[in-house]
């Protein structure tokens, strides 16, 4: 009879004391319940699931790729960043209170070590829902974290030379169909309309027919030669020389005048890519800078969602033993 008055004195309360097991009794029987610790996890992760779900689902209802529409990017991300810890709140709370309200009942074990059983079963079954989602948002995370570690990369060294050749290759493929590189080529080999006027007027009809895919085999050769200038550097005297002599005999102009023609244009080919090579290492500096506070919220968040699950437990065990 004195296990009943121990467990009376122990729970504070003259009522008869509650049904003993044999396994809660010995003293060798473990102080984790794993199963109860399993089944508040499960909880947490299809809480977690569920809740993520839900706010992708509000955040592409709420943003729009038409201006002025929908909400702006910081207001998006602040609501991000608020719904991603109500929702660790919410799951971790639900499966630490599950786990401390079904863990096992123990008895003649002080009120400290209850607490702390208690505490450590949510914290174990926060745990283990992490894990849980983590496994199952693998893709999701990696891409995240490996987008921040590029852009850092990116950013520390070689985005500018990568950024030029990008940009080079892509205006040496638009030579043909009136692409950035076929833009300035063009503009090199404008007439002016005096020129072309005496020109029309000296030149016979069967010179014409003769030379007249002149025009794209030069236009050709100018593309070329300005990508080799673009990634060695700037454009060589001779090859100044030698394009001011074919835009000189397309326009009419004087060989000097022809020359700073084409150095003008080299100096805006040369500028579009810098502007290329800005656009390039802003934009891995946002995303960069992106990965970094999405990583560091979501690790606060999930700091809240541990202490939620560990504090939710107490109270589900104190209900537990009530």
């Amino acid at each position: 009879m004195a296990l009943p008055n121990a467990a009376a004195d122990e729970f504070g309360r003259g009522r008869d004391a509650p049904t003993v097991y044999p396994d809660n009794a010995r003293e060798h029987a473990s102080a984790v319940s794993w199963g109860a610790i399993v089944a508040g996890a499960a909880a947490a992760a299809a809480l977690s699931l569920i809740m993520l779900m839900l706010g992708i689902g509000l955040g592409l209802s709420s943003v729009s790729p038409w201006a002025h529409h929908g909400v702006s990017a910081a207001t998006f991300g602040v609501s991000a960043i608020l719904w991603i810890t109500f929702s660790q709140i919410v799951a971790s709370g639900m499966g630490g209170y599950l786990a401390g309200r079904l863990r096992t009942r123990w008895l003649a074990v002080h009120t400290d070590e209850v607490y702390f059983r208690d505490t450590a079963h949510g914290f174990l079954a926060w745990a283990v829902a992490s894990l849980a989602t983590a496994a199952l948002l693998t893709s999701v995370i990696g891409s995240m974290v490996s987008g921040g570690i590029q852009a850092a990369a990116s950013v520390a060294g070689g985005v500018a030379t990568t950024a030029a050749a990008a940009a080079g290759s892509q205006m040496s493929k638009s030579d043909d169909d009136g692409g950035p590189m076929g833009y300035f080529v063009d503009s090199l080999f404008r007439k002016d309309v005096n020129a072309a006027a005496a020109a029309s007027a000296s030149a016979g009809s069967g010179a014409m027919s003769g030379h007249a895919a002149e025009p794209a085999i030069a236009g050709s050769e100018v593309a070329r030669i300005f990508m080799n200038a673009i990634r060695s550097g700037p454009l060589p005297a001779d090859d100044v020389r030698y394009i001011g002599q074919v835009v000189a005999q397309r326009t009419g102009l004087t060989q000097q005048a022809a020359e700073k023609r084409v150095s003008d244009t080299y100096a805006r080919v040369q500028a579009k890519l810098r502007d290329a090579e800005a656009a390039a290492k802003d934009a891995a500096e946002k995303g960069r800078k992106a990965s970094a506070y999405a990583t560091l919220w979501l690790f606060i968040s999930l700091l809240i969602g541990a202490f939620c699950a560990s504090l939710a437990a107490t109270f589900g065990g104190r209900r537990r033993d009530a």
